[in-house]
């Protein structure tokens, strides 16, 4: 069946703990293993940073993945257009009556 609004669809609350649990399990696991890695401090701290890094470059990346999904579609444009055409019609100098 279709979807009329081209709404997205919604995410249930199974796939979003199963995405977190299994994000928390990779990123606790890395951090385990640069911890008991056999290398001196400054190259487990520039291992802990790069883990870091990635993290938040790859929130950043979903982020920017999700915004541009959601200013593609269909109903976002149409919101838009009926927005500009608004702005356009619109004429701050007119006399209210």
């Amino acid at each position: 069946m279709t979807n009329p609004t081209n709404a997205p669809a919604k995410n249930t609350a199974a796939f979003f703990a199963m995405a977190g649990i299994s994000f928390a399990v990779a990123l606790l696991s890395l951090m385990m293993a640069v911890l008991y890695l056999d290398a001196e401090p400054w190259a487990k701290a520039f291992l802990a940073l790069g883990t870091l890094f990635l993290t938040t470059s790859a929130f950043t990346l979903a982020k920017c993945v999700r915004d541009n999904q959601e200013s593609q579609s269909v109903v976002h444009r149409l919101d838009q257009a009926r927005v500009d055409r608004l702005l356009a019609e619109h004429d701050p100098f007119r006399a209210v009556s």
